[in-house]
C-alpha cells in the first residue's frame, strides 16, 4: 500500500537521517522512480526532503526541520511488532520481520522483545492452513465448505464466512450458514477437510446482536462445591482469588455460575476427588451416577484384565 509505503520512507528517514534511493527501493520492493514519485509526494505533504549527489550523498530530510511528533512513537511501534509477531504465530509468513526490515531493521528490531503471545496449538501448521484459506475467501467473497464435528453429532456444512475469531483461548470462523439461515460460529480445531468453493456471495448485513460472540451465554447456573487444598491454584487461575474462602477446616468453598448443568459437570470431573459438589441437589446427583457409570467402565475393564490373566495361569 501506498500510504504505509510513505510512512516507512518517512520513518526511515528520522532514524537514519541520510539513505540513498536504491536502499528505499530494496527495502521497498519497488522501482527507484517509484521511490522518487514518493519523495515527491512526501515534499508535497509540508516535509522538505533534501536530495544531494555523489559518493556522500543520499536523501535526507532538510537540516533544522523536524515533526511536531514522530510518525509512530516507540510504544506504537512495540504494539504494532507485538501484534504482528502474535498473528505470525499462526502465519506461514513472518510479517513482523518483514516490516522490521522495511522500517530501518536494526533500531526498531527489538521493540517488541519483552512480550511474547504465541496464538498458535499443538497442530499450528494446519491451523495456520485454515486461517489462511478462511482469510482468502472472506476477501474473495466465496462460501467454504468443511466437515464439522460437535455435540449433537457430525456432518458437511456450507457458509459464507466473514470473519476469523479469536475468543475463549480458541479460533473461530464467523458466517452465516446456509442450511441454518443463519450467523454461527464454529471451532476451528472441529473443522476439517476444509475448502473454498467457487460460489460466490453478496455480503449480507450483521445483526448487531450477533457480532457479540458468545453474549448468548449466560453464567447463571450456580453450584456450590468445596474443594480440597492442593487444587487452589486451580481456582485462582479460573476465578481469581477472591472468588473462594477457606474454611476453617482449610477445604475451599466456591460458589460460582455455569452455562448449564453439562458445562458444570466437565468442570468438575476434571478434578477427581479433590472437589465435592453440594448444591443444587441435581448436580450432586448428576455427579454421583457420571461418576458411577466411569467407575463400572473401569471395573468392567479391571475384570476383563483379571479373568485374562487367571486364565493364564490355569
Amino acid at each position: 500500500m501506498k500510504i504505509e509505503r510513505l510512512i516507512g520512507i518517512i520513518t526511515i528517514l528520522q532514524q537514519q537521517r541520510k539513505v540513498t534511493a536504491p536502499f528505499l527501493a530494496e527495502k521497498f520492493e519497488v522501482s527507484r522512480r517509484t521511490i522518487n514519485r514518493d519523495i515527491e509526494d512526501i515534499c508535497r505533504a509540508g516535509i522538505p526532503i533534501v536530495t544531494t549527489q555523489g559518493n556522500s550523498g543520499g536523501i535526507s530530510i532538510m537540516e533544522g526541520f523536524s515533526l511536531d511528533t514522530t510518525v509512530f512513537t516507540r510504544q506504537e511501534l512495540e504494539a504494532v511488532l507485538t501484534g504482528l509477531k502474535s498473528l505470525d504465530s499462526v502465519s506461514h509468513v513472518a510479517h513482523a520481520d518483514k516490516i522490521v526490515r522495511k522500517f530501518g531493521g536494526n533500531p526498531i528490531a527489538g521493540l517488541s522483545d519483552g512480550m511474547k503471545i504465541d496464538l498458535s496449538s499443538f497442530y499450528k501448521d494446519d491451523l495456520a492452513d485454515k486461517i489462511e484459506q478462511i482469510r482468502s475467501a472472506v476477501r474473495r467473497r466465496l462460501c467454504i465448505s468443511f466437515y464439522y464435528y460437535y455435540k449433537k453429532g457430525e456432518g458437511h456444512k456450507l457458509i459464507e464466512p466473514y470473519l476469523v475469531v479469536f475468543k475463549w483461548a480458541d479460533w473461530y470462523v464467523y458466517g452465516f450458514c446456509r442450511e441454518r439461515q443463519d450467523f454461527r460460529m464454529y471451532k476451528l480445531r472441529r473443522l476439517w477437510e476444509l475448502s473454498v468453493t467457487g460460489q460466490a456471495y453478496e455480503p449480507r448485513k450483521m445483526p448487531e446482536e450477533k457480532q457479540r460472540f458468545g453474549s448468548h451465554i449466560c453464567d447463571d447456573y450456580f453450584v456450590e462445591a468445596v474443594y480440597e487444598p492442593a487444587v487452589k491454584y486451580r481456582l485462582v487461575e479460573e476465578r481469581g482469588p477472591r472468588s473462594f474462602t477457606e474454611r476453617a477446616d482449610g477445604r475451599l468453598y466456591a460458589r460460582w455460575g455455569f452455562s448449564g448443568p453439562e458445562e458444570a459437570a466437565a468442570w468438575f470431573l476434571g478434578f477427581g476427588d479433590q472437589a465435592e459438589v453440594k448444591e443444587p441437589p441435581e448436580m450432586a446427583e448428576r455427579m454421583r451416577i457420571m461418576l458411577g457409570r466411569a467407575l463400572d467402565k473401569y471395573m468392567g475393564t479391571w475384570r476383563d484384565s483379571f479373568s485374562a490373566k487367571e486364565g493364564e495361569t490355569d
